[in-house]
């Protein structure tokens, strides 16, 4: 008799051979590319528990912002806290009407009630511009890539361009104006195909070294306390250090500035830091330790090529965290954390969203302030977005050697039109994710994967609150895993020639060291560059019979040889691949 293992593995090799033969199977090229249904629906699974915490962190940088609110969300309040504003006159006090300061520390508590219906608003927001753009990356381009609001783009949104609880320059509904026209010419960009033109422009050391800059930066994130393990803590002698400390054995950090009588005070435009700064008890975090357990299961769950390794340590370390009145508890016995409890409790809870969308504002648009917001939005798009869609698209291995994938044109719509839809919903611009990687590791490799997280991103309208209760040391592991997974790719890299390694050397650590896989693009391209201007200027001066090129040298060059007499080459000699585009 079959034992049950082998009536479950005969029951899902039927099932795999069905939707294989459908026409479902047939569309999305499972057995073309080596996959199969359930394994479709596991990597869908495991990217999106990986990139689950966008759910709840996107939301909360974005409420930082203020959103919405305004000193008109503030309550009066008497000038003695301790006495209700009813009995205010009575007791011989005065009533506080607010003003400026309300959204500052003391927060006014109508203020306060306000950013909690914004951050409500913001979840589900998130969700539907996730949704959408998985829905188009998995149904039109065929491919294996998630897609959210992307960390970095959020947080110059929120810190940057409006400012914390809006004390910034920029408004957060004009900023949404912003993001909006910056999505439109990012979305005509990528219809007539020019996206595709300025990413291969991008040189082949730096293409493919950003795959593991991005893997690094992963990683980064991973150990860091605010989206991970909390193992790297802020030092002001060295910027990092090991941390890895209970909660309260952490402190804030604020920006000053020395003024020449010494004295020192809180930085114009400064807002202080979370918990960063590791003030003693290194290594005694319980959390770490917990999260340590889940980077062992999942680290051995890949040695022994266990499918569904970063599902086991997500779940195994969350389920852990959800007990309260212990340690390592995600609800601890705070305000914060009760409420948090409560939210959790509710499990089901369809919120609709009320004030962030349509809230675009474009009566700033003769700012300056705007113009500089909208640039800075396009550009980090144009490489940071493409970038890691390319990076992704590498990692699976559907890259061709002209630098081209199947089904570009629509996962380079996805994301774009996902950053207009964003935009009218309240959120921040939408990118495809790097923790991709951990749903192609797992052996996505079609569009399945992504319509499988498009439906657990339907699936949180519903259950926000379990959703939005992953705590960050559960999904610190996988990042870092994902991190070593994705340093493949530094083994083609020309080490030997350090018109190749350099500029890759720099892509890949800027990436991790700047916090933006733009700043990593721009360093490795600018250094590119740099490095062969002598070879540029040489070729030009070629050309025009000024000097004579040695047959003997090699030139790796943007541009195309159309000429290889014009050089000085003769047949036999190095010609297309010495002086062709670099992809």
């Amino acid at each position: 008799m079959e034992t049950r293992t082998q009536q479950r593995s005969s029951i899902i090799s039927r099932v795999n051979s069905f939707v294989g033969n459908s026409r479902v199977g047939k569309y999305f090229k499972l057995d073309k590319r080596g996959s199969t249904f359930t394994t479709e629906l596991r990597a869908g699974t495991a990217t999106f528990l990986t990139m689950a915490y966008i759910l709840a962190v996107n939301a909360s940088i974005l409420t930082d912002s203020g959103g919405t609110c305004t000193v008109a969300d503030c309550v009066p309040l008497c000038s003695n806290p301790s006495i209700s504003i009813s009995n205010c006159a009575a007791s011989n006090f005065t009533v506080v009407q607010p003003g400026v300061s309300c959204k500052f520390d003391p927060v006014n508590p109508g203020y306060t009630a306000c950013l909690n219906g914004v951050r409500r608003d913001l979840i589900v927001a998130t969700v539907a511009s996730s949704l959408i753009g998985c829905v188009i990356m998995g149904g039109f381009a065929n491919l294996p890539l998630a897609l959210a609001p992307g960390m970095g783009a959020n947080a110059y949104f929120a810190y940057s361009v409006v400012g914390f609880h809006g004390s910034g320059n920029v408004t957060y509904g004009t900023a949404l104006a912003a993001v909006f026209i910056e999505g439109l010419i990012f979305l005509l960009i990528s219809a007539i195909g020019l996206r595709t033109k300025l990413a291969k422009l991008v040189p082949k050391p730096v293409r493919i070294s950003s795959s593991a800059g991005i893997g690094l930066f992963l990683a980064f994130i991973g150990l860091q306390s605010g989206e991970g393990l909390g193992l790297v803590s802020f030092s002001s002698a060295t910027l990092v250090t090991i941390g890895a400390c209970p909660a309260n054995s952490l402190a804030s950090v604020a920006p000053v500035i020395t003024y020449p009588n010494g004295t020192v005070a809180l930085m114009p435009g400064g807002t202080v830091s979370g918990g960063i700064l590791c003030l003693n008890n290194q290594m005694l975090s319980p959390t770490f330790w917990l999260g340590a357990v889940g980077f062992v299961i999942i680290a051995y769950c890949l040695v022994k090529n266990i499918k569904g390794a970063m599902i086991y340590g997500i779940v195994f370390v969350t389920a852990i965290s959800w007990f309260r009145n212990t340690q390592v508890t995600a609800f601890p016995n705070t305000d914060a954390g009760n409420s948090a409890y409560q939210y959790f409790k509710q499990v089901v809870d369809v919120h609709a969203i009320n004030s962030t969308k349509g809230a675009l504002d474009f009566t700033g648009i003769n700012q300056g302030y705007f113009w500089e917001a909208l640039v800075t939005f396009l550009y980090v798009d144009i490489l940071d977005t493409t970038g890691t869609l390319y990076s992704m698209a590498r990692f699976a291995g559907f890259v061709d050697s002209n630098g081209d994938f199947e089904g570009q044109y629509f996962a380079f719509m996805s994301d774009a039109t996902s950053i207009v839809i964003g935009s009218l919903l309240g959120t921040s611009p939408v990118t495809v994710f790097i923790e991709s990687s951990t749903g192609i590791r797992e052996g996505g490799r079609t569009g399945l994967t992504a319509l499988t997280v498009a439906g657990f991103f339907f699936l949180s309208f519903f259950f926000t609150p379990l959703l939005a209760s992953i705590p960050v040391w559960a999904v610190g592991s996988p990042l870092i895993l994902v991190g070593v997974l994705m340093m493949r790719s530094v083994v083609e890299i020309e080490w030997n020639d350090m018109k190749q390694a350099i500029p890759a050397f720099v892509t890949l650590i800027l990436m991790p060291m700047s916090y933006s896989i733009a700043y990593g693009l721009i360093g490795g391209i600018g250094t590119y560059i740099v490095l062969h201007l002598w070879d540029w200027g040489e070729l030009v001066l070629g050309k025009f019979g000024i000097i004579k090129i040695k047959k003997e040298e090699k030139h790796d060059l943007v541009g195309v040889n159309e000429s290889n007499e014009e050089l000085g080459l003769e047949d036999g000699d190095k010609k297309g691949s010495e002086i062709q585009l670099a992809v």
